[in-house]
Formats: C-alpha cells, structure tokens, sequence
C-alpha cells in the first residue's frame, strides 16, 4: 500500500520528489481526488503526494485581474476568494467544492463556459512546477502576456501528473456577470436540437455556455446560457427565441451547468469516457452512441458542449458488452477525425480497451518531453497516453 505525503511548501516537495527520484519510488500527486482513477492505473505507486496543505490564494492582484493561488486550493475556495472583489476564474469544472486547482490543471478539466472563455489553458498564464528529480520550474508571470521561455503552464495542463507536480498557478481572470440567463428547449428526437445548436453558433448571440443533453430513457435538452445586463439578456432571449420557434422552450433543469457530474452517478458496471467530434458531426455520433447500445441492457447517457466536446455514460451491460461498445464508438469518433478517452471503469475494461487511444505521431514528442523532465519514470509511471 503507497504512502501517503503531505508537503506544506514548494521546498518540501521538491525534498520529497528529490529523494523519491534517488530511491527509486513511484509518486502519484494527488489534489481533492475527484479523477484519480481517470486514465489509465499506474504501473506502480510507492507514495502518494497530497497537495491538501497547499491551499492558500498568494496573490489577488485585483486591479490586473490576476490571481495567484497553490495547487491544493480547491475550486470553491478560490472563487469565493476572487468574489469579494467582483472577478471569478471563468471555468466551471466537476465538483469544484472538492477539486483543487492543481488536480483540474492536470486532468484539463474543462465545463460549458470555455464556449466564451476559453479551456484552462488560455485561462493560465503563470505555473511553478516541481520535476522529478527535485528542481523547482517557473514559467510565465503575472502578466496577461508573457512570451519569454518555454510554456510550461499549457504543457502541464493536461499531463495527469505524469511530468511534474503542479504547486502553484497564476490565472488571467474575469469579472462576475451582472446577471444570468438560462434556456432550456425539448424536442422527441435529437436531429432538431442539433440544428438548433448549429444555429445558434453560427448567429450573433454571445451566449457564454451552450450543452445538449441526451439518453436512452431521456428526452433529448438543448441548454443555452447568456451573462449581461438584464436589458441585453432580454434583447439575447428574443433573437434565440425566433432562431428556436420549432421546439419546445421547458423550464431548466435544477443545477443544469451541472449535470455532467450526473454521469458518474449510476449503477456499475459502467463506463464514463470523454469525446471530441467537429460541431458538425455531435448529432452523427450522438446516433453512434444510441446504435451502439442496442443491447437492452446497456443504457447510454451523454451531455455536449457546443463546441462538440462531451462526456457520455455507459452502464448495466457485462465487460464484453462495454468493450465492444467501445470500440465501434472510437472507430466512429476517429472516422471523422475525433478521439474518445475512457475516464472511469473496471480494472477489466481497461486492461482490455486502451483508454486513450491511439496518439497518432505525436507519441514520439510525448516521449521526449517525458525524457527530458522525468527521465526515471517516477511521476504517476503508465498513467498517460502510450504508457508514459
């Protein structure tokens, strides 16, 4: 059984990782531990290295709109933080009242509100990073624009813990919106909703978040969200309104920014995995998905962001079930140029289904830049893509 750390500075952890390196153990960091089991398990984990005592927000410089906080700070805390002077960090990841900002760094954990304002990685514009064998890296600073060496802050966004122990963040931030707006719309099939949201993107409404809902036993829900004034929400509402005259406007779900989260909960066994696909081509996959669970077992749930990024739900089917399912939905993903990861499932399925696919030509870089910063394999070894 691993160990578990809990370093109260950049130094400890840079000890830590220092003799960790030198002894030849495995260290898994961890922030709130709300996707440790995404990807794939590492080969082996001789400590784990908690964040939870690095939860301070340093810096607020309020007047640049800039924040600066430690990794083991969840969500929750530092949007409560930047709210006493009217600004946010305009991303809405799962579980924010227990996701800490270095965990959502490293799993590039991304909701509905990158429709306007970006993922994660054009959020952060400053990162310390502690490598393997101890050294302390900083790129970035506490300017928006910031061009100098390398960029350290996109490059751990999304590595999983694999290259380096992510201690502090710098963020590029907003203001909180006036007022927000919601409007749900039904309809008994998916293909007009889909129409809808191609609409939508093709129109002049600036709305902030946009995500279609669908399942097996679910009437399909188109979701659009607006932020501004109440004059120009109501100006935003009337032009969606004629844009949506053939469907059915309902009253929006409780919580519905959030209804991602509902896709972990269910029954076992069953799989939650992520996928991209062009705008375009969400309806055609959304028919995959439903094609591929024809087994009366198996249902199926999804939800899409508008920019054609979603997380679906697999369950009540056998391990075969699910796999097969799996790979006519990736075949189908990468026909049209998309990908399809696993998140969440058995330790059966994913010995049997590569979780992350296949990386195309960009292995070979992957495996340099793990190389270069972490040449003995001890940061979470096997948990990335090609086995890094």
């Amino acid at each position: 059984m691993a160990s578990v750390v809990e370093p109260g500075s950049v130094d400890e952890v840079a000890t830590l990782l220092r003799d960790a390196s030198r002894d030849g153990l495995a260290v898994i960091p961890r922030g709130g531990g709300t996707k440790l089991d995404w990807g794939r398990p590492p080969r082996r984990a001789d400590l784990v290295l908690s964040t939870v005592r690095l939860d301070r927000v340093l810096e607020h410089a309020w007047g640049d709109m800039t924040a600066t906080v430690e990794a083991g700070c969840t969500v929750a805390r530092l949007q409560h933080a930047l709210a006493e002077h009217g600004q946010r960090l305009a991303c809405d990841p799962l579980w924010p009242e227990r996701a800490t900002i270095g965990g959502i760094l490293a799993a590039n954990d991304n909701g509905p509100l990158r429709a306007r304002f970006g993922a994660l990685r054009d959020l952060i514009i400053g990162v310390t990073l502690v490598l393997a064998d101890g050294t302390v890296a900083k790129s970035g600073g506490k300017v928006v624009k910031n061009v100098a060496g390398y960029d350290l802050p996109k490059l751990a966004t999304g590595s999983f813990g694999t290259l380096a122990v992510i201690t502090q963040a710098v963020f590029r931030l907003h203001p909180l919106p006036h007022e927000t707006r919601t409007l749900t719309f039904t309809a008994p099939r998916l293909e007009p909703l889909c129409e809808l949201a191609l609409a939508i993107q093709h129109s002049q409404l600036a709305f902030v978040s946009l995500q279609v809902r669908a399942g097996r036993s679910a009437e399909p829900g188109l979701d659009v969200g607006f932020e501004g004034t109440r004059a120009g929400l109501d100006s935003q509402q009337d032009e969606l309104l004629r844009l949506a005259a053939d469907v059915a406007r309902v009253d929006p779900p409780a919580a519905v920014w959030r209804t991602r989260e509902e896709l972990w909960q269910g029954t076992d066994p069953a799989v939650v995995g992520t996928f991209s696909a062009l705008p375009t081509d969400v309806r055609a996959f959304c028919t995959e998905l439903r094609d591929a669970c024809t087994a009366p077992s198996l249902d199926w749930r999804a939800v899409v962001q508008g920019l054609g990024v979603g997380h679906f739900r697999l369950e009540g089917a056998t391990s075969d079930t699910l796999v097969t399912a799996l790979q006519r939905l990736r075949a189908a993903a990468e026909r049209r140029g998309g990908t399809l990861v696993v998140l969440r499932g058995s330790e059966d399925v994913k010995a049997r289904f590569d979780v992350w696919g296949s990386p195309g030509d960009a292995l070979p870089l992957f495996q340099r830049v793990k190389q270069q910063l972490d040449p003995g394999g001890t940061l979470s070894p096997g948990r990335f893509v090609g086995g890094l």
